[in-house]
């Protein structure tokens, strides 16, 4: 099995390249979907994170702007915020490659790659990105962001420039999607005739 992690900053288009992974049928956990998974209404960490953060969470599960406002710019409350979900996390990304350990190629997506050290178990780093003008504009369109929202999650993310020199692939998105779905196919095919040779 060769594993790809994908990761990019807020705003690169991550979520949409790792949809085109997953349309060419490669398997592909999304470290996103299973936090959303864990806090929803019937999620394990649920009452864990009210727990912690009290009135953060009710009938539909966390309620991620209360969560996120209890917790950006905190850094001790943000430390206790990662403990109860990283591990948790870890267990569902494991159980996934049990699940595809017959399957030849799968990724992993995953926003925190680079901060969290997770590039060391994976065997091919796939950076998204975009230019800085595009990011903020894509970012700030989105429901209940705002500039000092997006800085602040900035801050918490390894800068655009240093993940794109230690990543092994770097795709654009500034591109149209057709161009993006295309470098997606072409590297999925330069991994598969790679690991044919061997």
């Amino acid at each position: 099995m060769i594993v790809v992690g994908l990761t990019g900053s807020i705003g690169m288009g991550k979520s949409t390249v790792s949809a085109m992974f997953r349309a060419l049928g490669i398997p592909v956990f999304d470290a996103d979907a299973a936090v959303h998974d864990l806090q929803g209404p019937k999620g394990v960490l649920r009452p864990v994170i009210e727990a912690h953060f009290p009135g953060t969470t009710g009938p539909e599960g966390v309620n991620r702007q209360k969560l996120g406002a209890a917790v950006l710019g905190q850094p001790e409350a943000l430390a206790t915020l990662e403990r109860i979900i990283h591990p948790a996390v870890a267990k569902q990304r494991q159980a996934f490659l049990r699940r595809n350990r017959a399957r030849q190629l799968v990724v992993l997506d995953i926003p925190l790659l680079f901060e969290k050290k997770g590039w060391r178990s994976v065997d091919i780093v796939v950076v998204v990105s975009a230019p800085a003008w595009l990011q903020r504009r894509r970012v700030l369109s989105r429901h209940h962001m705002t500039a000092s929202k997006f800085r602040a999650i900035k801050r918490l993310q390894t800068p655009d420039h240093v993940k794109r020199r230690a990543a092994d692939v770097v795709i654009e998105t500034a591109r149209s999607l057709n161009a993006t779905r295309a470098t997606v196919r072409h590297l999925v095919a330069c991994i598969n005739a790679q690991r044919t040779r061997y």
